[in-house]
Formats: C-alpha cells, sequence, structure tokens
C-alpha cells in the first residue's frame, strides 16, 4: 500500500485570488475603526494580547459597525479561486491525497469560493464567525493555528493520519506561512507577497496558476 500524503494550504491569496488577508478587506470595507485594530495587531505581536483575544478584538470592530451575515455574504460574492485551483484540488482528491485547509481567514470566506469545501478538505482550521437570530455578527471561534502556530497544526494533522513530516506539503503566500513553511517536507511559495517566505520554501511559484504545483506534487 501506498504510503499516504497530506497537502495542506493556506486561503488568503494562496487558493483565493487577488486578497492579501480577509480580515483587510473586512475591515477596509466596513470602515472600522484603524487605529484600534493597528494597536491590537502591535499588542499581539508584543505578547500582551493572545491569538483569542486579538480575533475578538476583530469581531468588536466589525459588531460596532453593525456587520449582518448577509453584508458579509455580498462583500464575499466578489471572491474568486485563483486559476484552475478546483482542478488542482480534485486532481489531487483524485489521487487520494489528505488535503487540508490551515488559515487566518474566516469560513465564511471559504464557502463562498467553494461551497463544497468540507468535501474536498479532509480537515479546516480556520476562524468560524458565528451570527444571532437576526442574522448580526454575535461571536467567533478562533482557529488555534494560525500565525506561528500553524506550524503546530502540520504536525497535528501529520500525527491523526500518521503521516510522515516529510511526506507533508505546504502551500502558502505571505509572512504568516513562514513558520509551517520550515517545518513542512516540502514548501511551495505561490503568488508569494513574501521574501521570507520564498527563502525558506523549496519551490517558489511565481505564476498565479495553482496546476503547477502539480509538478512537485
Amino acid at each position: 500500500m501506498a504510503q499516504e500524503k497530506l497537502i495542506i494550504f493556506d486561503l488568503d491569496g494562496t487558493l483565493i485570488d487577488d486578497t492579501i488577508y480577509i480580515w483587510k478587506t473586512l475591515h477596509e470595507h466596513f470602515e472600522t475603526d484603524p487605529l484600534r485594530r493597528r494597536q491590537a495587531y502591535q499588542d499581539y505581536r508584543a505578547g500582551k494580547i493572545d491569538y483569542n483575544r486579538w480575533a475578538q478584538i476583530d469581531l468588536e470592530l466589525l459588531k460596532d459597525r453593525n456587520v449582518s451575515r448577509n453584508d458579509i455574504d455580498a462583500l464575499f460574492e466578489n471572491l474568486k479561486l485563483v486559476p484552475n485551483a478546483r482542478e488542482t484540488l480534485l486532481s489531487l482528491k483524485n489521487r487520494s491525497w489528505k488535503m487540508a485547509v490551515i488559515s487566518g481567514s474566516v469560513d465564511r470566506a471559504l464557502y463562498s469560493v467553494l461551497p463544497d469545501a468540507d468535501e474536498l478538505f479532509d480537515d479546516v482550521f480556520i476562524n468560524v464567525l458565528k451570527f444571532d437570530k437576526k442574522g448580526f455578527l454575535q461571536d467567533i471561534v478562533p482557529t488555534p493555528f494560525d500565525m506561528e502556530h500553524k506550524a503546530a497544526g502540520l504536525h497535528f494533522l501529520a500525527d491523526k493520519y500518521n503521516i510522515n513530516i516529510q511526506d507533508v506539503v505546504f502551500v502558502g503566500d505571505n509572512d504568516n506561512d513562514v513558520h509551517i513553511a520550515r517545518e513542512a517536507g516540502m514548501s511551495i511559495a505561490f503568488n508569494s507577497k513574501s521574501r521570507q517566505l520564498e527563502r525558506v520554501s523549496t519551490f517558489v511559484v511565481a505564476e498565479n496558476d495553482l496546476r503547477i504545483i502539480l509538478t512537485w506534487v
């Protein structure tokens, strides 16, 4: 029996095209307080608050703008997959790869571009937005695996499926992917916005065509 292999994808900028971070898209569109946003990020990077508190502040900023599920879904209607993403995912699925998403994005962005994500991916670790009965933002369930903790997600999945780390591939595009890229047996900087990620990755794909990763996987 062939050894199982696992491929892990980032979402924003890797599977979703023309975006850097979905949180940035949300905050800029709904015009939340930029000073409080910046302070929360700085406090997280300085270790003054943890990731869960940072996520709660993001939520509070959006709630202050009375953002609803319909508002978010209308915004996300404009999101699109990177070229040939679906074809690439289906090819990997047909070859019996284990597939996962580890992302600091939000669940509704993923399902806007891939409504069948639960069928394509064996595991999804992402921030989950919760809404009240009237459809307004109420809460967030933060992902345990974002930023430097993405690497812990890789190890969690490798252990779950009893897959050697050398048989794990990671595909990402930005600075928050550096830690997990260092840990993966193979890492691909796709459509990269990060020189640091490119330096630690096994391969770099400059073209915006996800099929190119099939050259190595």
